[in-house]
């Protein structure tokens, strides 16, 4: 029998703003949408932290048995320097600024995005959508929006019409905010907008001559409006109707109010049955920004590389940190936090390797069947790693108890134990033991100098031993790419 069949899940719907069953759509199917990065630099930490709950929402629904289905998209057009639809295209600005062109910015930071969730141990989605490639999917999806009467077009820009939706159904269902305050709140410069209400946002904008990301369209040679693209590729590959959708909480309003508009224009029904939404992450107390340089890349905290930590922490020590957090509650990042969660990871990693030096015995001074219950029950209400990690430690209590001959175990309870701590430590929180981790250190410090002795074969113009560098990698499962800014390495 299948787990999920066994344990009620809870979600936290923000919604209903209430804890509630878990009833997929489909017995057995989950269809779950997180938005993805908009990769126009480097990979943001806050980021990263809502990636990573949703890697380990993904993780516990297939341990339960579930068949899901993930779809994390790639943001590579559309998206303005602010939420009011003004400005430069993000990419397009960051490709006029390093002289390249945007699908080279879209190129770099989308490696770099791969690279920093390879590097934490994430599991990659079922489909990783783009929005450049579900342009034709966005034009049908507002010609219908336009044909249900709730779009309108004006200098070859077209426009969600909040008010006219608004007359039918609730804008402002997810976040809780009502049309009249939106339209008391706004500031808006006379005559500087087409919009018929300052509410209303763009399915599609005209391009002017700065803008170099266009395609033709019914109405101008233009982009769609950053919105659009989620409610596309999620309809495309979950149905009209899906199970979870994910983001951080930055992205409820306007983001999610504006999908579940576009959505239920098309359809008619409800998008999502359960949105989840994570909470912000500080550094050192403050909010991090690069403008203040209160910020660290996720990658520099592995190598050490920066002067906010007191030294590298590995990858598996910031998962756990995380986890030992609410994702629905802020999360204060520091050197202090990380070195108290280094030595709670380290004595769950030595007993986790100790677990197979123990000789089974008689009987059990412990009730690992209740204990398991109470594993799964943590997961099961709202995926509370913060409860599911004290009862992983009272596993680890009770092993350094047998350590020091104080207790014991049947061999059926020791192998429900090693099963089940396993399960929770390495397939659902997805944590690294610190030989492996060494090991992966030892693998890319071995490819790095291959590469170097390749580079330096190249400058002798020895392409016969460069090339067998190279080929021999690729054999080897090493996909070396060159690009400008030297030689990067992907493991299949």
């Amino acid at each position: 029998m299948e787990l999920y069949k066994e344990n009620q899940l809870k979600i936290y719907n923000s919604l209903s703003k209430s804890k509630e069953d878990f009833k997929p759509i489909t017995e057995g199917y989950v269809g779950m949408y997180v938005c993805g990065p908009t990769v126009y630099s480097n990979a943001h930490l806050g980021n990263v932290r809502t990636f990573m709950f949703f890697d380990v929402v993904y993780r516990y629904l297939l341990h339960l048995g579930y068949k899901v289905r993930y779809v994390r998209n790639i943001t590579d057009a559309g998206h303005l320097e602010n939420d009011a639809e003004e400005g430069e295209d993000k990419i397009t600005k960051k490709a006029r600024l390093e002289e390249i062109e945007p699908m080279e910015v879209v190129q770099k930071y989308t490696v770099d995005f791969h690279n920093v969730l390879e590097n934490y141990n994430f599991l990659p989605p079922s489909i990783e959508p783009t929005a450049t490639g579900h342009i034709v999917e966005q034009i049908e999806m507002i010609k219908e929006i336009i044909e249900k009467g709730f779009a309108y077009e004006v200098n070859g820009s077209v426009y969600f019409d909040v008010h006219e939706y608004n007359k039918k159904e609730n804008y402002g269902i997810l976040s809780g905010r009502k049309v009249e305050d939106l339209i008391h709140n706004t500031r808006t410069l006379d005559g500087q907008s087409d919009k018929k209400n300052p509410q209303d946002f763009a399915l599609w904008k005209k391009a002017d001559d700065r803008h170099i990301m266009r395609w033709p369209s019914p109405w101008s040679d233009g982009f769609p409006g950053w919105h659009l693209e989620c409610s596309v590729m999620s309809t495309k590959y979950l149905g009209e109707s899906f199970d979870i959708h994910g983001g951080g909480m930055d992205l409820k309003f306007p983001h999610h109010e504006c999908e579940i508009a576009q959505s239920k224009t098309c359809s008619g029904v409800k998008p999502v049955n359960y949105w989840m939404h994570t909470n912000m992450l500080s550094l050192n107390g403050q909010r991090m920004a690069k403008s203040t340089g209160n910020y660290i890349l996720p990658n520099q905290i592995l190598t050490g590389e920066n002067t906010i930590l007191p030294k590298a922490f590995s990858a598996s020590v910031v998962r756990f940190f995380n986890m030992q957090a609410n994702y629905r509650s802020i999360l204060d990042f520091s050197g202090d936090a990380l070195e108290a969660s280094e030595k709670g990871h380290s004595k769950l990693m030595e007993a986790v390797a100790y677990l197979d030096k123990i000789d089974a015995g008689d009987s059990s001074s412990f009730d690992v069947e209740s204990w398991k219950n109470d594993c799964y029950a943590a997961m099961n209400d709202d995926f509370n790693t913060p409860i599911l990690i004290s009862h992983l430690f009272e596993a680890v209590k009770l092993i350094n108890q047998i350590k020091e001959g104080k207790g014991c175990l049947t061999e059926t309870d020791l192998d429900l134990l090693k099963n089940t701590i396993n399960a929770f430590v390495f397939d659902v929180l997805g944590l690294m033991s610190e030989d492996s981790q060494d090991n992966t250190d030892k693998i890319k410090g071995v490819v790095e100098l291959l590469i170097k002795l390749r580079k330096e074969a190249r400058e002798n113009k020895d392409w016969a031993l460069s090339d067998q560098i190279r080929d021999e990698l690729v054999e080897l499962g090493i996909q070396l790419k060159d690009g400008k800014e030297g030689t990067t390495f992907s493991i299949n």
